[in-house]
């Protein structure tokens, strides 16, 4: 049976290699790329920090718009956090902001309440607007949006907010 012997070089690039391997996913995410982890704290109803096992990231949801008057800030927080705060989850990587901050599709990866998109579902209780002129593929969005203007939910439940 062979013995090897690593020289501390050989364990210098041994480490960076290794070190490389579990950056690159990250370092290196496309649009359309999917990270796991579990969302540690929720700061608003789009932004919250993602642990994917490795360190933790700034995340926030695409698509949403959350100013005073277009949302119901409170209670769009407490909905988000109920949803996925201590859980599981995946970012569906939609882009990379300037301070860092990962954007994109935030979904639930828990199999009791079966997989949800977080935004989608925001705007669907009505506690969100969808950002003017973006939504999903297939339009999503603005068909969540319609169901809770029709249902007059949250922010629909009186007037149409301007």
């Amino acid at each position: 049976m062979a013995v090897h012997r690593f020289t501390r070089s050989k364990l210098v690039i041994l480490a960076c290699a290794m070190l490389g391997f579990v950056m690159l996913p990250l370092a290196g995410a496309q649009a359309g790329d999917t990270i796991f982890g579990t969302v540690t704290a929720v700061k608003n109803a789009t932004d919250m920090t993602l642990d994917y096992g490795g360190g933790r990231y700034a995340i926030h949801i695409v698509g949403i718009d959350v100013a005073d008057k277009l949302a119901k800030p409170k209670a769009a927080r407490a909905f988000v956090a109920k949803l996925v705060l201590g859980k599981r989850v995946r970012l569906k990587f939609y882009d990379r902001e300037p301070n860092g901050v990962m954007t994109g599709r935030l979904l639930t990866d828990d199999r009791a309440i079966a997989i949800q998109d977080v935004g989608l579902e925001l705007v669907r209780a009505g506690l969100v607007r969808r950002q003017e002129n973006f939504d999903y593929m297939y339009g999503e969005l603005s068909s969540a949006e319609r169901e809770a203007q029709g249902a007059h939910r949250g922010l629909w439940s009186t007037a149409r907010p301007k």
